[in-house]
């Protein structure tokens, strides 16, 4: 058996919260221009369709300020994971942060900030050089280019696969995220029963889950007791 193999499988549920240390606001804290707009008129299909120049906007914006941000201690303590763990990584938010930490095994649930697609063509994605993304922007196919993201609205089509990788896990983690966003916080109905869940966060949340060990503190410095506990408990 390899190393891998005789790994106990450990599955990460991410949200803004950890990206937020990193200077990522969240998406309802974008404060200037963004103020100004319901969330629904530049992040969903019908705020494409009616103003697509105010859409590429605010996420050239969001891009701009990605590029000039790190991964945090609570990104780097997930990559450590992986030295004693089959780490998967699922994450709701659209940074490449976990990546440029190190981690190996990431799935998006809601797009990458990174990338574009086809209008046309869902099936067409492309990295993005730089942060601008313009009218006039292209695919193969001759297609205004848009940001690869899940608009509210638009089927979460990873959520599938995300499942099936919470259907492995021996160790279910929760960092950064209120459990209130579906269909990600659905992913515990698929968690085999009994596996121990640990959920990091530095604010009271309500939740019903048995098994559960709540580290109430920020990412950067509750991974680093995650990993004592893990390392304690589970090796």
């Amino acid at each position: 058996m390899s190393k891998i193999q005789s790994m106990k499988k450990l599955v990460v549920l991410s949200g803004a919260g950890i990206s937020a240390e990193s200077g990522i606001k969240t998406f309802r804290d974008m404060g200037g221009l963004w103020e100004e707009y319901d969330v629904m008129e530049v992040a969903s299909p019908e705020a494409w369709e009616r103003n697509p120049e105010l859409v590429l906007r605010f996420y050239n914006e969001r891009r701009k300020k990605l590029l000039e941000a790190n991964p945090n201690e609570g990104h780097k303590g997930l990559v450590e994971l992986e030295k004693y763990f089959d780490v998967n990584i699922i994450t709701q938010n659209v940074d490449d942060l976990h990546e440029r930490a190190g981690s190996k095994n990431v799935l998006h649930l809601h797009g990458e900030l990174k990338k574009a697609r086809s209008s046309a063509d869902s099936n067409l994605i492309y990295n993005i050089d730089g942060w601008e993304l313009k009218i006039g922007d292209t695919c193969g196919k001759s297609s205004q280019l848009r940001p690869h993201i899940v608009w509210f609205g638009e089927v979460v089509t990873e959520i599938t696969h995300a499942a099936a990788i919470a259907e492995k896990a021996d160790i279910f983690v929760v960092v950064g995220t209120s459990l209130n966003v579906y269909p990600a916080a659905g992913l515990f109905d698929y968690t085999p029963n009994g596996i121990p869940v640990f959920l990091i966060d530095p604010n009271d949340i309500y939740t019903l889950y048995k098994n559960l060990t709540i580290i109430k503190e920020n990412a950067s410095t509750g991974i680093p007791k995650l990993i004592h506990l893990l390392k304690e408990n589970y090796m």
